[in-house]
């Protein structure tokens, strides 16, 4: 196993003194001199180290002004998954496949937990969201990624887990980057409205069992057309053929 380099073990030491001096988002941090002297380092050893961790939100360098404790956002994380499945998607491996079982595990596992005792108003933004899923579908003929996007962000806001807001926003965020890298654009709005309401009407149930099973039949779907099968993907759908009134905007 290699040696750390100066620069990482500057790096490891920075966080430690993050996490010694208990310092949070936008807290200061010792000048570069004071890092030098404080490691007894170089000044290339102590940028080296800076730059490679403001590439992950560790610290943010100000120029004039000085070093602070970056946002410690997922942003570099969900860069990393999406550029990892873009690559194997090019080598003809399910990158993306694999980025929505992950999601699927996580989504499946904690919607009963939503079920147990959702707030009134946040079951109201998902039926919000419905309709407009349902608008989309009827106007445009599809769902936006976005308005999907949110559906599932504030699906699980009542846990008031901010990692978790977090995690599941840097899935999105690294398959919306896949999928612009491989233009995979296609979507059933038929489908996508039926299993969002499916899904809702199992949490405004309090079905646990119920919600866990939609989430499931969910991602059902997405993994079919992944696969190449055309029963889950949408291919040649015509909305306003097989549009039913379940995902009219009238319906909820």
């Amino acid at each position: 196993m290699a040696r750390p380099t100066m620069a990482q073990d500057i790096e490891r030491r920075i966080k430690e003194l993050i996490l010694d001096r208990a310092l949070g988002p936008g807290d200061p941090l010792p000048t570069e001199p004071e890092l030098m002297e404080l490691f007894a380092a170089g000044r290339v050893s102590v940028r080296e180290a800076l730059k490679a961790l403001q590439a992950m939100n560790v610290v943010e360098i100000r120029r004039g002004f000085g070093t602070f404790v970056g946002s410690l956002s997922l942003t570099p994380f969900a860069e990393g998954l999406a550029f990892r499945a873009v690559v194997r998607h090019g080598r003809g491996e399910p990158g993306l496949l694999e980025l929505m079982k992950v999601r699927e595990a996580l989504e499946t596992g904690l919607v009963g937990a939503v079920s147990a005792g959702i707030p009134a108003e946040d079951l109201a933004v998902l039926r919000s969201l419905v309709a407009t899923m349902e608008a989309e579908a009827a106007r445009d003929g599809r769902v936006a990624r976005a308005t999907d996007r949110a559906f599932h962000l504030a699906l699980y806001a009542s846990l008031d887990n901010h990692l978790l807001s977090e995690v599941l926003d840097a899935f999105w965020a690294a398959m919306d980057r896949v999928r612009a890298s491989t233009e995979d654009g296609h979507q059933d709005p038929v489908t996508t409205c039926r299993q969002h309401h499916a899904i809702v009407a199992a949490v405004a149930a309090g079905d646990g069992a119920r919600a866990a099973s939609a989430m499931r039949a969910h991602f059902d779907g997405i993994r079919s057309r992944l696969e190449g099968h055309p029963s889950g993907g949408g291919y040649g759908v015509t909305v306003t053929d097989r549009l039913p009134d379940a995902c009219l905007p009238s319906a909820l």
